[in-house]
């Protein structure tokens, strides 16, 4: 029985190191940055089969590339079909979730035919979401 307390709080010990050791110190934003999709607007429709411009709009706030660590600074990160990520941790990297470590703000996409949802989130040099975290309306686009 001992033992088996030992162990129990050694595994416990364990992982609420693993625990601070992952969770992510998010980095310190203006209360007033204000991030915005300026193109497509909201509800607009695309024409299918080719690409088109989105572009993004910060006031308040600069835009770096992902490994400089600049006071009140973040690259874009662009949400397509999908919800916010945790901000306490890194942001995903794959089709619905675009970087733009290089300080970019637009870019190029083409997505099928259908109603799709564009939303911006601002992540620090390590791609976590700042605190507070920055982000954008959801728009709703119609690609046909």
């Amino acid at each position: 029985m001992r033992k088996l307390f030992i162990s129990t709080i050694a595994t416990l010990i364990g992982l609420s190191i693993i625990w601070q050791v992952t969770a992510a110190e998010r980095t310190p934003a203006p209360k007033d940055a204000y991030l915005y999709i300026g193109w497509p607007n909201d509800g607009e429709v695309i024409p299918a089969n080719r690409p088109f411009r989105v572009w993004f709009g910060l006031r308040h706030m600069g835009v770096a590339p992902k490994d400089v660590d600049a006071p009140f600074t973040g690259h874009h990160h662009l949400v397509i079909d999908r919800d916010l990520p945790p901000f306490d941790q890194e942001i995903p990297s794959d089709r619905n979730f675009l970087h733009f470590g290089s300080g970019q703000t637009e870019t190029m996409i083409e997505l099928p035919a259908g109603k799709h949802t564009l939303q911006l989130l601002m992540g620090d040099h390590n791609h976590i979401p700042h605190d507070p975290p920055i982000y954008s309306k959801k728009i709703t686009i119609d690609v046909r």
